[in-house]
């Protein structure tokens, strides 16, 4: 598995995570949509930061601990985060999240 395929397959797993596991997804369903995407921000550069450390100490093979392997991190993590917004914008929402959602969008709030 490469660093690219390792930071997507986190990234979608966020992002679900983000709408399906309770208590997690009720406080990030609260936040507001900037706040939303820092948080997700947050999480895929302490994952991909992760990564690189576990490779540097020898625990995760997929990736070696080296100039090139940082900056192949760094583009897997632009990838990342393209991934993890696309499935947060496909994934279905969970329904009591639904509701509350259109309250809070300001496209979809009635004049």
């Amino acid at each position: 598995m490469t660093a690219t395929e390792l930071s997507q397959i986190t990234a979608i797993i966020l992002s679900i995570a983000s709408s399906y596991v309770p208590g997690y997804a009720d406080w990030f369903q609260k936040l507001e949509p900037t706040y939303k995407r820092l948080v997700m921000l947050l999480l895929l550069v302490i994952t991909t930061g992760t990564i690189f450390g576990l490779a540097c100490a020898n625990i995760l093979n997929q990736v070696s601990c080296d100039k090139t392997s940082a900056f192949e991190l760094l583009k897997a993590l632009g990838l990342a985060i393209v991934a993890n917004q696309a499935t947060f914008l496909l994934s279905p929402r969970a329904p009591r999240f639904v509701a509350f959602y259109a309250q809070r969008n300001p496209y979809t709030r009635r004049k």
